[in-house]
């Protein structure tokens, strides 16, 4: 299971694993905000309350993240989902103006596509061959990524994920 790790001014950091987040805790570099309910970290002689949230004491200075520009990152943005029908089978890229006609491999004009929709969209753009796009493709920010593309995302997650979104 991950954690969501908070900076010390509580905006998100990063997600890692359970065990990593009780060592901060531990070692005092953390403190847990949310934990799990109904579930324990068991040692032989304690029990440890589960965490799902933790924030770091001491503040540390991120320069500005922003998500690399991959295949698997473009397909994690648009939910593994053909953007045209919605399917999940043999998915590739789409550039929305193809690069024969000048498009560029940019978050704005990449979406995913099934091998059906990319070969029926061909050499145009979507509308001239009568396809609409399901959302229009954005460059995610950091915690959007953080927040979309996490499997395991808690509902306790939420609160600091949530208001970050339109950064």
């Amino acid at each position: 299971m991950s954690v969501l790790v908070l900076n010390a001014d509580f905006t998100p950091l990063t997600v890692c694993t359970t065990e990593r987040a009780f060592l901060l805790m531990y070692l005092d570099k953390a403190d847990m905000v949310s934990d799990v309910k109904n579930k324990r970290l068991r040692t032989v002689q304690n029990s440890f309350p589960y965490p799902s949230v933790i924030k770091i004491r001491q503040y540390i200075h991120v320069p500005y993240k922003s998500v690399v520009l991959t295949r698997h990152n473009v397909f994690k943005r648009d939910n593994h989902s053909c953007q045209y029908c919605g399917s999940n089978k043999d998915l590739t890229l789409d550039h929305l103006i193809p690069k024969s006609k000048g498009g560029k491999s940019t978050w704005t004009n990449l979406v995913t596509a099934c091998k059906n929709c990319n070969a029926q969209k061909g050499n145009y753009a979507p509308e001239e061959v009568g396809l609409q796009l399901a959302k229009k493709p954005i460059r995610p920010s950091y915690v959007m990524f953080l927040r979309f593309s996490s499997k395991l995302l808690c509902e306790d997650w939420i609160p600091y994920l949530e208001h970050k979104v339109s950064a």
